[in-house]
């Protein structure tokens, strides 16, 4: 029965209006604390972060769901979040309790194994804030608390227990343009998310805060001020609204110390309005844990005129080239590209590059640093219409690849054959509004001639730096990808609603199912008394709807993906 202190409570909630509403527990809760030591190395049956593990990788090593018996796989049970728009995150899974967030920051508290609700927390949003990707891509856990990082630019502490609000810290001002909807990444007592706005001409960075008292230990800008290195890479004042946006979450190198994030364009669009580099814009930056400061990087493409962001992080892997084991980091670009990094206590080093889908705007890449050379035709100015391939979207967007160790094979999520034209048009900088420098009336989606496809899976072999195989879909992929220690490939993203299990060696699908929408969430597995689950949310939205309602334009097509979100739960049937 719900106390009478908890109705009371309720009742508060609802009469202020401004509180977030906590509906109660509906039966006593069991937690595990979420130690160091757990997240650094976490149990095979849980799903403790974003990608499963600190190094990125997506990977799960239950084997128990395989090629041959995944037919077998069936619904067990699902929960309508109540919730439209783009479903993102992942189901995290700790012990038999599930944590899932949606748009809007709302977080649920499920029984993993049966479905039911133990707890649900309702942000109270402003009524005027401009959602530009109403989305959420998870929470992260640390000792008996739930973190989420909020569109209106706060990081909210929850009790994981009952879902009341420990601490509530403001970022940032949501009027100035700033919102968040990365899932915290949380390592070494410390809670770290990064800003995004960079559309809306903010100065974006990453910021760490306690984890037990929610007070900011550190800030480090993803643009360079004065006096700090990088900053004569920027012209006049434009560092001061040039974006480079931290949309996905960091990984992270124990060994190392060092954090590693994806960042984005720099603000507006076309380059000749912010002239030089834009350190560290289109990067990878590597951050110590304890102090914030930058201790390398490495810049994909300089002086981004594309809105081709970085922001995907890279994945932590050990690669072997020429007879060396290199502590890498992978990177399938939305520039195209596919990065082989290397990871040192010193910096990021360059190795290898090169293009996995088709890319017309490079003429070259240095060999020992990676700097690309342009085609000055294909980049976007002011004034002056200009077509370029892959289009904005890119090769891969914010999507996350995986990993799997048993296979050596990565695999991602990727677009090929579109094309976007832009023209430059100027126009002021506002708080609060959008400054992306172009005449969005023009701004259009194309396909190459002859084109049969845009989505695929692909998977590469990291050693070899070759393609293993290819998957392609006649429309766009937006499917974040999970695979597993049983040889399977699982991932949705197109616009007929299904979710797939590929093999992972092979690349031949071998299941597939019809949920309610279309499939961007970010897929888990877990297990509870022994029996490997797949969890994975539905829900359309956000880029994913925006392309495809190009691409409907483009073609004189209309189609339709029903909207609202679900989280299903798959596992084997008798």
């Amino acid at each position: 029965m719900t106390s009478l202190r908890s109705i009371l409570v309720w009742c508060t909630l609802l009469l202020v209006g401004l509180s977030p509403a906590v509906l109660p527990a509906q039966s006593p809760m069991s937690y595990s604390s979420v130690t160091e030591g757990r997240l650094l190395n976490p149990e095979p049956h849980n799903w403790l972060m974003y990608r499963g593990n600190y190094s990125g990788w997506g990977y799960s090593p239950l084997d128990q769901i395989t090629p041959q018996n995944v037919t077998k796989l069936t619904p067990v049970w699902t929960l309508s979040t109540g919730v439209n728009e783009g479903h993102q995150s992942p189901p995290i899974v700790n012990n038999g309790v599930m944590f899932v967030s949606t748009p809007q920051a709302q977080v649920l508290a499920l029984n993993a194994k049966t479905g039911d609700i133990l707890w649900r927390y309702k942000r109270e949003l402003p009524e005027d804030l401009l959602q530009l990707h109403p989305t959420n891509r998870g929470v992260g856990l640390w000792d008996n608390k739930v973190y989420v990082a909020t569109v209106d630019a706060h990081v909210v502490a929850l009790d994981a227990a009952t879902g009341k609000v420990v601490w509530d810290k403001v970022v940032d001002d949501w009027k100035k343009g700033y919102y968040m909807t990365l899932a915290p990444l949380v390592a070494k007592g410390k809670v770290m998310v990064g800003t995004s706005g960079g559309e809306l001409g903010v100065r974006a960075y990453i910021a760490a805060f306690d984890a037990g008292t929610g007070q900011e230990v550190w800030r480090t800008y993803t643009i360079p001020g004065p006096g700090e290195p990088g900053h004569d890479t920027w012209s006049g004042d434009a560092w001061k609204t040039g974006g480079v946006s931290v949309w996905i979450t960091g990984h992270y190198d124990p060994q190392l110390n060092l954090t590693f994030w994806g960042t984005g364009n720099a603000a507006p669009w076309p380059g000749d309005m912010h002239p030089g580099d834009n350190l560290y814009s289109s990067s990878v930056i590597a951050l110590d844990v304890e102090t914030g400061k930058i201790r390398g990087h490495h810049q994909y493409h300089w002086n981004d005129s594309w809105d081709w962001d970085e922001v995907s992080t890279p994945l932590l892997i050990d690669v072997q080239r020429g007879g060396k084991m290199i502590k890498s980091l992978v990177h399938p670009g939305r520039n195209g590209y596919l990065w082989l990094l290397e990871r040192r206590a010193d910096g990021i080093g360059f190795v290898d590059a090169k293009p996995f889908v088709k890319q017309e705007v490079f003429a070259s890449i240095d060999p020992k640093t990676g700097r690309p050379v342009y085609n000055p035709e294909q980049k976007p100015t002011g004034g002056k219409s200009v077509t370029f391939c892959p289009g904005l979207w890119g090769g891969k967007d914010w999507p996350p690849a995986a990993y799997n160790p048993k296979t050596g094979l990565v695999y991602i999520p990727a677009n090929d054959n579109h094309c976007s034209t832009l023209e430059g048009k100027t126009e002021p900088y506002t708080p609060g509004k959008t400054y992306l420098g172009i005449d969005r009336p023009k701004t259009t989606l194309s396909l190459r001639p002859g084109a049969t496809s845009i989505g695929e899976v692909q998977a590469w072999n990291m050693n070899t730096g070759q393609k293993v195989w290819t998957h392609a879909f006649k429309w766009q992929n937006w499917g974040p990808v999970l695979t597993t220690g049983g040889g399977l490939v699982f991932s949705g993203g197109t616009n007929d609603r299904k979710f797939r299990a590929f093999d992972a060696k092979t690349g031949a699908v071998l299941w597939e199912f019809t949920t309610n929408s279309g499939v961007t969430g970010v897929p888990s597995s877990f297990a509870v008394d022994g029996k490997q689950y797949v969890a994975v949310q539905s829900g359309w939205g956000v880029d994913a709807q925006r392309m495809q309602a190009r691409l409907d334009t483009h073609l004189g097509t209309k189609t339709d993906v029903p909207q609202g979100g679900v989280v299903w739960v798959f596992a084997l049937g008798n």
